[in-house]
């Protein structure tokens, strides 16, 4: 029996108060013109840079369905299958509210400073047995992101997983009042975006307007070890949500770290719930993915699922691209393993990196290397929170450190002399030198803010496959 349309061309006019042209379906939804699928929709988006109406003729190329518009474009007939509104991303807000208020899905929105990304995909990983279950892709947590994702929200689903994002006050209420979660997640509150923040205290009464989309039915999954744990239960009942579940090594934490083993390919941990205590395999290594682990067990909890089997998927967790991928690229005779954590970076992501470096051991003659990109959206702080690295850099026996960016200056001078391989502005600038300096039996760790564009670096190590050892590091 084939799945029922995500929407037919009735049902998304009607959602969205626009003409539909043709009788079309979509099974999917997509606003980037070069990974349209057969069958999606293409939501054709306006930004500041770009215009998608530019890029329809070349979705229907691709396969698309049916097109999102709120003009013809070039190369589209009038008669071709399209939706026009007014406005794109209005309509598109409407598509999203409409598919929540069909959807019998058990919903949860994840948020936090740091592990949103990891939380939403082992999540994901942990329901998948229990019935059909629906994550928006990739990062998709900002004002774009998620009525894209919500609206892609299959009708038969019985759980749908949505990030929420943000780096300004006011970003989340709407999105949270979009995708009214019945499970409200936030995994923790710290330092991050205080560009745009007065203090901490203000990120964190920040995440809370995640509640303004819950209420007295709905639970909220809380770090009981989190400092503003407090700050965020006190808003939540403010707001009206009727129950609270915390998680953490806490004593009165309702899903709790019992104790913890942490190994340099996974950790075992004994988690303490519901008057059972469950022993968990965490498939990826470090300390913050047994965090995600417990607060994925809490979020199971909350919606009444099943934790012991929710909890026997962890041994499957793996690091995601970007977010600790392991490599191992082969050299003459040996191989040196990469830890790819390039996609972006905080204070609190960049230590849980760097003791992830440390819990890794090189191979024989091998050693610890760190190349590190300046954490963006820190304000005045930026200067101290990137010299602070310096003693976790040490606690991880670090052997050598490149970095780059005017910020990680700062690192750099706060670093002993044997260990500052080298410094550069730009990114393109320290690929050469890296490369060169890497060996067999090192193990290579890479980070840095998605700005900074670390990926170069994560590339051209994986393309020395095979390549003759060299291990030479300059200072600098």
């Amino acid at each position: 029996m084939n799945a029922a349309p995500l929407w037919t061309a009735a049902e998304a006019a009607k959602a969205t108060g626009g003409r539909a042209t043709g009788d079309w379906t979509c099974a999917g939804i997509c606003s980037d013109s070069r990974k349209v699928a057969g069958g999606d929709l293409f939501v054709a988006l306006k930004g500041p840079n770009h215009d998608a109406h530019e890029y329809v003729a070349d979705a229907f190329e691709r396969g698309a369905a049916a097109a999102l518009i709120s003009s013809l474009p070039d190369r589209v007939t009038a008669d071709a299958p399209l939706l026009f509104v007014d406005d794109v991303l209005a309509g598109l807000n409407r598509l999203a509210h409409a598919a929540r208020e069909r959807s019998p899905a058990k919903i949860f929105a994840v948020t936090g400073s740091v592990g949103k990304t990891g939380t939403k995909e082992t999540l994901k990983l942990a329901l998948s047995l229990q019935g059909k279950i629906f994550a928006s892709p990739a990062s998709f947590n900002n004002e774009w992101g998620v009525p894209l994702s919500l609206a892609a929200l299959p009708r038969d689903a019985r759980y749908g997983v949505f990030e929420i994002g943000m780096n300004h006050p006011g970003e989340i209420a709407p999105l949270a009042r979009m995708v009214r979660p019945q499970v409200g997640v936030i995994t923790n509150v710290e330092g991050v975006h205080l560009a745009f923040f007065p203090s901490v205290e203000a990120v964190c009464d920040a995440k809370t307007e995640l509640f303004e989309g819950m209420g007295e039915g709905d639970v909220a999954v809380l770090n009981r070890d989190n400092p503003f744990y407090d700050r965020l239960a006190e808003a939540a009942r403010r707001r009206g949500v009727g129950t609270i579940v915390s998680f953490g090594a806490h004593p009165a934490a309702t899903v709790r770290l019992a104790d913890c083993t942490l190994g340099a390919e996974h950790s075992e941990a004994a988690v303490a719930v519901a008057g059972e205590t469950l022993a968990c395999a965490i498939g990826a290594p470090g300390r913050h993915w047994v965090t995600i682990g417990l607060t994925v067990l809490a979020a199971v909890h909350a919606a009444g699922g099943d934790v012991a089997a929710a909890a026997a998927r962890l041994t499957d967790v793996k690091p995601l691209p970007g977010r600790g991928a392991r490599h191992r690229v082969a050299l003459d005779g040996d191989g040196f393993t990469l830890i790819d954590e390039s996609y972006n970076a905080n204070p609190v992501s960049m230590r849980a990196a760097i003791e992830n470096l440390g819990a890794t051991p090189p191979s024989a003659g091998g050693r610890r290397i760190a190349v590190l990109g300046d954490m963006l959206e820190l304000g005045t702080q930026a200067p101290a929170l990137h010299a602070g690295l310096a003693g976790p850099l040490s606690a991880a026996n670090a052997d050598l450190v490149f970095t780059v960016g005017p910020n990680m200056a700062h690192l750099r001078d706060a670093l002993p002399a044997a260990t500052r391989a080298g410094h550069a502005e730009r990114t393109d600038d320290i690929v050469a030198p890296v490369v060169a300096a890497v060996g067999a039996g090192d193990v290579v760790m890479v980070k840095g803010s998605l700005g900074i564009r670390m990926a170069p670096v994560v590339v051209a190590l994986k393309q020395r496959d095979g390549a003759p050892e060299s291990r030479a590091a300059g200072n600098g």
